[in-house]
């Protein structure tokens, strides 16, 4: 899988999925826009480790639910590497509550991030990607509990639930023009949300799962490098990284 010369922007790519995936796209050789919202030392951390690559890499703060925050880094990713390749819409945030006591705000703050925040990135790479006239990579990063729901993430699941037909009707548009829109729906993956877990649910987790095992953030990039690097008739597509949870 060969990237070079191909530019990707991650956003939410300071820690878990997000950083493993620009890790494995600079390892493919492509230079990488890491955007985040606040940890900024662990941003700085990456793209040192994307440099070491023989890539270039340059940090990128914004609140992607913010439209004009979104417009502006696609604007730098442009004047410092070109128009970009590779979007991978992975920043998300979690408010878990069962509905009858989750407050409108905890609503609204999982919304905004997940799925307008994707709505945001796309809407502004879309036009110099189309005017650039060189197709283009879009995955987005949903999950399961968009798939089948999940007890507590009613908020959640809705906005994973939006991603996966907002990735479809987009393929929809932007097929004729060589640009792939896909979404990728990570199961249960070792990461600092999960490692909070108690032994027993975790445990149970693993008694439904097929292959018996949580997912690693890698099991997930990899399969985002296939959709940015390769899988050039494939599109409008739902990839489950879920060891065969809801098959």
């Amino acid at each position: 899988m060969n990237l070079k010369e191909k530019t990707a922007i991650v956003t939410g790519a300071s820690r878990g999925i997000g950083r493993a995936t620009a890790l494995a796209l600079a390892h493919a050789g492509a230079n990488v826009i890491v955007n985040y919202s606040g940890s900024k030392t662990s941003a700085e951390e990456l793209c040192r480790l994307i440099k070491q690559e023989g890539c270039q890499a340059a940090i990128y703060q914004a609140d992607i639910a913010v439209y004009a925050e979104a417009e502006k880094m696609i604007s730098f990713c442009i004047d410092n590497f070109g128009v970009p390749d590779i979007l991978v819409n992975n920043a998300g945030i979690t408010r878990d509550n069962i509905l009858a006591r989750m407050k409108s705000d905890e609503w609204q703050a999982v919304i905004d991030v997940n799925l307008t925040g994707t709505f945001n990135c796309c809407k502004a790479v879309l036009r110099p990607m189309l005017k650039a006239k060189k197709g283009g990579r879009i995955i987005n990063i949903a999950s399961v509990a968009g798939i089948h729901g999940n007890s507590g993430q009613t908020n959640y699941a809705a906005s994973k639930g939006g991603i996966i037909a907002f990735t479809r009707s987009l393929a929809k548009e932007v097929g004729s023009r060589n640009i792939t829109v896909n979404a990728v729906a990570p199961g249960f993956i070792e990461t600092d949300m999960t490692s909070k877990l108690p032994a027993s649910i975790t445990d149970a987790v693993k008694s439904q799962i097929p292959l018996g095992r949580l997912g690693s953030v890698e099991d997930v990039a990899e399969t985002v490098l296939f959709l940015a690097s390769g899988a050039n008739y494939i599109t409008g597509q739902v990839i489950a990284v879920d060891g065969g949870l809801i098959m």
